[in-house]
């Protein structure tokens, strides 16, 4: 399976991304804790060139906890401030705004020396599709000014949304980009709800989170599935969780799509613990 997905509004936003860099001080670039490394869109770093940056890895609350901390302390050595948040429950908004404030205080200090008044921060908001956004916007205004879903492509414009007197956010439509030259990427983000399931084989990725749980949560797999491993022959795997989970056709008969869609629910829903997908270890061993 070769997984795509790029509308004509991710062009655009792109554009109007560019356009707009002028305008702020800092950009926040919002991940999945859960894929660090693959849901960092790699046409961000064109995009935004030198302009301070502030990573911040939300869904914190479905990520494996000791691979978080990795995570950060990996991109603390690389120069790129981060942060992890749970922006669903409004988790970690304050250090977002410290460490906002710390990251620009020379800015502001250049700004005073000229006898500029101080003013609210201008802050982009940039990611992929379905890292919440728009849920972090709505958590900074403390009110629903941004649409959100959860599923891709929900935010199509810009908009600016005013967070008290502190602070300014510019929302921006997500923004994939044209083609993965590593697959596993394609999978990992389709898996995850990054990309639209209508453009995706769903056994493919249920065969897929089979193949990672086994080899980096076998324990969860197991014990999830009453299983001991998961067979090289994947219709026995598929046969057992139809018959464990009841999902049949006619009656008697494995239906294999019901099965492949309960297995991506579950991997997304938690029913199998906090994942991570991306591994600090895989980049630096």
């Amino acid at each position: 399976m070769t997984i795509q997905w790029f509308p004509g509004h991710m062009a655009k936003a792109r554009r109007e991304v560019t356009e707009n860099l002028k305008m702020v001080d800092i950009i926040f670039e919002l991940v999945d804790a859960r894929l660090p490394l693959s849901s960092r869109n790699p046409m961000i770093d064109e995009v935004v060139h030198q302009k301070t940056r502030l990573l911040i890895l939300n869904k914190v609350d479905m990520a494996d906890e000791a691979e978080t901390r990795k995570w950060i302390a990996y991109f603390a050595s690389k120069g790129l401030p981060a942060v992890a948040i749970n922006s669903l429950e409004g988790k970690g908004l304050q250090a977002v705004f410290k460490l906002a404030k710390e990251l620009l205080k020379p800015k502001w200090e250049r700004m005073e020396s000229r006898g500029i008044k101080p003013r609210a921060i201008r802050a982009m908001i940039v990611g992929i599709p379905n890292v919440g956004k728009s849920t972090l916007i709505n958590r900074f205004a403390k009110k629903n000014l941004a649409k959100t879903g959860n599923t891709p492509g929900v935010t199509k414009r810009q908009q600016w949304i005013k967070v008290e007197r502190e602070i300014e956010l510019l929302d921006t439509p997500g923004i994939l980009w044209p083609k993965f030259e590593d697959q596993e990427i394609g999978y990992k983000l389709a898996l995850t709800g990054a990309i639209k399931d209508a453009v995706t084989n769903m056994e493919d990725l249920a065969i897929y989170g089979l193949r990672f749980l086994q080899e980096h949560y076998p324990n969860r797999l197991e014990e999830h599935y009453k299983m001991s491993a998961v067979s090289d022959d994947l219709e026995v795997t598929f046969d057992h969780i139809g018959n464990l989970r009841r999902a049949y056709s006619n009656g008697t008969e494995i239906d294999y799509d019901k099965v492949a869609e309960l297995i991506v629910r579950d991997v997304r829903n938690l029913r199998l613990g906090r994942l991570t997908f991306d591994f600090v270890s895989d980049i630096t061993e």
